[in-house]
């Protein structure tokens, strides 16, 4: 078993991503609102002059992302929901687009035999 983890900054992508998910044969998953380190900095009261140095790091950062978690049963399952999302999203290497990884699991519980 594997888990995907998919941090997606452009929020506006998350349907056709979930449809990408679902035509790979992903029939479950699980998303959160989450905020980027660079966009808490920014709205952390520091001093403007350590801001300053991290502007040029955070520039893509966005007010918000979501976070997709799946996990599927085999690495063939994996592999077509990996290619179908970077089919959605592009050039995953240029900025503010998301990061995307999967990892292998030992066990997972709880899990609808229609999940996997």
């Amino acid at each position: 078993m594997y888990l995907i983890v998919l941090v997606l900054n452009r929020v506006e992508l998350l349907e056709d991503v979930l449809e990408s998910l679902v035509q790979a044969g992903i029939h479950g998953a699980t998303i959160i609102d989450s905020t980027g380190m660079g966009r808490t900095l920014a709205q952390a009261d520091h001093e403007v002059s350590v801001l300053a140095g991290l502007r040029s790091i955070f520039q893509y950062s966005r007010p918000q992302n979501k976070t997709i978690f799946s996990v599927v049963e085999s690495k063939e399952k994996l592999e077509r929901a990996l290619t179908a999302v970077k089919e959605v999203l592009g050039d995953m290497t240029r900025p503010g687009v998301g990061i995307l990884f999967s990892l292998k699991l030992g066990e997972a519980f709880g899990l609808a035999k229609e999940e996997l």
